[in-house]
């Protein structure tokens, strides 16, 4: 379903918060030296696929996977003296975990990182490894930022926050300004939110030099709290849900970022589960890039047609790689099934010398390569004397899949897909 686009509020955003166009130039000049300046390169398979010209733009390549480097350093730079001596704590589900982590090693600042107990060991052991102390609390974010605070406040910690603080808001927004020296004819540029930081400075930087850019943002249809936010004129608390898409897994907009998407954002669409582990393949199989359900959103919302836009030469935000390698495993294997290159069939045989070379020599006729076999005679209603065989085939697709159960019937097998 498409959500209706977002009409920009009359008159200025909330005063209390600051972010200009201007800071987020002075951000740039201020992380530039350090920052990977990534590609924002065209894809041709992917415009194929969406009808309009797709760039992506790589953030996934940045040293820590992930866009969240650039707030957190601009964050990191401006501290005191004094709070560089006490040290900084964040809670993070991953992502702006390992910029912190990183840069504040790189600094000499002693880093503590509270993340949620479900995050995927990727990121807590990239995490530490980056240098940081990290201490695993709570089933979500929420419950990891509660108890940051209680030891930020105990221990005299700065708290560098993963997106409702104006200078990491900044920092995101650096991304703004090198896709309009990129390409500077960009007609629309989508964005995944979780809390809005990203989008929120994104979107200033670009609509303020171009405000005829178009700024689309994707949640997951599971937890799109900037859209409930929108909706309702401002920040709802959502229920905690469980996502693939982990980095924008937020259940509720940013008090800062909240105004910036009300002002700037042109449109919110979200996506499902399916639909991002969609793009994912997608994206290793034809870019052979590597994202993690958050990186991959914007493209699904465009592969899946939810926005506006229809020839747009547009850009992709692909905003972090981080991604579990089970739960990779895991989108591989049923996009193959899904796509019909991997099949799972159950076979009753009569249980007897020979019949399993028959059967294989049927499948071998049809050029099917078997993966895998288990032998069953106990269970799926096996007749006494005879035994059911599950096979798992590598195929060519749906007609091919077609042409094996095709096969199997004629030459007198009972046979079943396994699902």
């Amino acid at each position: 379903m498409i959500a209706a686009p977002l009409r920009c509020r009359a008159g200025p955003y909330n005063e209390g918060f600051m972010l200009t166009s201007a800071r987020i130039a002075a951000a740039r000049e201020r992380i530039r030296d350090v920052l990977y300046y990534s590609p924002c390169q065209v894809s041709h398979d992917l415009s194929e696929l969406a009808g309009h010209p797709i760039y992506l733009k790589l953030e996934n390549l940045q040293r820590t996977g992930a866009f969240k480097e650039r707030g957190a350093l601009n964050r990191l730079l401006q501290l005191t003296p004094e709070e560089r001596a006490h040290g900084v704590i964040a809670a993070s589900a991953g992502n702006h975990a390992q910029g912190v982590a990183f840069h504040a090693a790189r600094l000499g600042i002693r880093a503590r990182i509270v993340m949620p107990q479900p995050t995927p060991l990727v990121k807590v052991s990239a995490t530490r490894g980056f240098g940081a102390e990290v201490i695993l609390h709570g089933a979500n974010y929420d419950e990891a930022c509660d108890e940051a605070t209680r030891l930020q406040q105990a221990e005299q910690l700065t708290f560098i926050h993963p997106f409702d603080d104006d200078e990491v808001i900044a920092g995101q927004g650096t991304i703004g300004l090198e896709v309009l020296e990129q390409l500077p004819d960009v007609e629309a540029i989508v964005v995944p939110i979780g809390g809005g930081g990203l989008i929120g400075g994104v979107a200033c930087a670009v609509k303020e030099a171009r405000p005829d850019v178009r700024i689309v943002g994707v949640q997951t249809e599971r937890l799109a709290s900037m859209l409930r936010a929108v909706e309702a004129d401002a920040p709802v608390t959502l229920p905690a849900q469980a996502t693939i898409a982990d980095g924008i897994a937020v259940r509720r907009a940013g008090d800062h970022t909240f105004p910036l998407v009300q002002r700037y954002v042109d449109e919110i669409v979200t996506v499902d589960e399916e639909e991002i582990s969609s793009a994912i393949l997608v994206l290793l199989e034809k870019e052979k890039t590597l994202a993690e359900g958050a990186g991959a959103a914007a493209l699904a919302a465009l592969l899946q047609g939810k926005t506006h836009l229809r020839a747009e030469k547009t850009v992709a935000l692909i905003s972090g790689g981080n991604i579990d390698v089970t739960l990779l495993s895991r989108i591989i294997e049923r996009g193959l099934v899904k796509d019909g290159r991997l099949l799972r069939i159950r076979v009753f045989l009569l249980d007897r010398p020979g019949s399993l070379h028959q059967l294989t020599r049927v499948l071998t006729e049809c050029e099917a390569n078997i993966v895998q076999t288990s032998h069953n005679r106990l269970y799926y209603g096996a007749n006494l004397g005879d035994s059911v065989i599950e096979i798992t085939l590598e195929t060519r697709g749906a007609a091919h899949v077609a042409a094996i159960a095709d096969a199997l019937t004629a030459a007198g097998y009972r046979h079943e897909r396994v699902h």
